[in-house]
């Protein structure tokens, strides 16, 4: 029986691939392309050659059973390619691994470029963990509701893909929502005209205005909802500590929360304060109100 290999190519640089994955297309029988133009060119510029044959999202169903039944009954081994990056990953390439492990067919990883891992690992957010987004949802109300569902998720930082003609308008959505996070985008990541734009949702739309090129080219997007970078605390730059009066004040602003909420959302990112002494402080400040 063959095998199927799942091989992540080059987001944009070609010379960003792994000599395993040029071994592993120089070896196999076939390769299944979300893009078949588009795959042709990598193969061209390593000099491969090797048949290619579409799987892409309006083919994928029907193509899961002829690469299957190639691998099981001709015992070839295919390679599975999307346009750039990894197969599955807010591309094409699920049902066909999904139909090759029901029929007892190896799959096999051959990991490379990422461009959301890429664009978190120059972010310079701090963070534990994160969730992958892909795609936003086109029309307004799927649109709307996924954001409802991002304000409550239990997790601050999040890395999404946009297309560069509806990036303007995502900011707004996301302004809209989460006013107060920090955003980190990246163009046309590892190409040669890459660009990127840190900084607060206002700050990177008007970098965006400046640049004629802004809707070119696609986008990753990672957010954060609440400040998590890393910070001096070394102690000639060490920033005045905020009052308790004006920590409660900050986490009602931000945090849209009662008093009371605000108390209990500063002792939890404080453990080493009082909450006796947080309530005194909330007093102070309905007697200022």
């Amino acid at each position: 029986m063959g095998r199927l290999y799942v091989v992540a190519t080059p987001i944009g640089n070609l010379k960003d691939i792994s000599e395993r994955a040029l071994e592993t297309l120089r070896n196999v029988s076939l390769v299944a392309a979300e893009d078949t133009r588009r795959t042709r060119q990598l193969l061209n510029y390593y000099s491969i050659k090797k048949p290619t044959i579409s799987c892409h999202k309006h083919n994928e169903h029907a193509r899961a059973e002829e690469l299957t039944a190639k691998m099981t009954e001709g015992n070839l081994d295919i390679a599975l390619v999307s346009d750039a990056g990894t197969p599955c990953i807010s591309d094409p390439g699920c049902i066909l691994v999904n139909t090759a492990r029901q029929k007892g067919i190896e799959v096999i990883a051959v990991p490379g470029a990422s461009a959301a891992i890429a664009a978190l690992s120059v972010s310079g957010f701090l963070f534990d963990q994160f969730s992958f987004l892909g795609f936003l949802p086109r029309d307004k109300k799927n649109k709307e509701k996924f954001f409802d569902i991002l304000q409550t998720s239990p997790l601050d930082t999040f890395v999404l893909y946009e297309a560069g003609n509806r990036i303007r308008a995502t900011l707004a959505t996301i302004m809209t929502f989460l006013p107060d996070c920090r955003i980190f985008l990246i163009n046309d990541i590892s190409k040669y005209h890459e660009k990127s734009y840190p900084g607060t949702i206002a700050e990177v739309t008007a970098q965006l205005a400046q640049n004629p090129n802004s809707e070119l080219g696609e986008y990753t997007c990672v957010l954060q909802r609440r400040n998590q970078a890393p910070q001096d605390t070394s102690p000639q730059n060490a920033a005045p500590s905020l009052s308790l009066e004006a920590q409660l004040v900050d986490e009602m602003v931000r945090s849209a929360c009662s008093m009371k909420e605000a108390i209990a959302l500063v002792k939890k990112d404080n453990t080493h304060l009082s909450k006796g002494d947080l309530y005194k402080a909330s007093l102070r400040l309905k007697e200022l109100f």
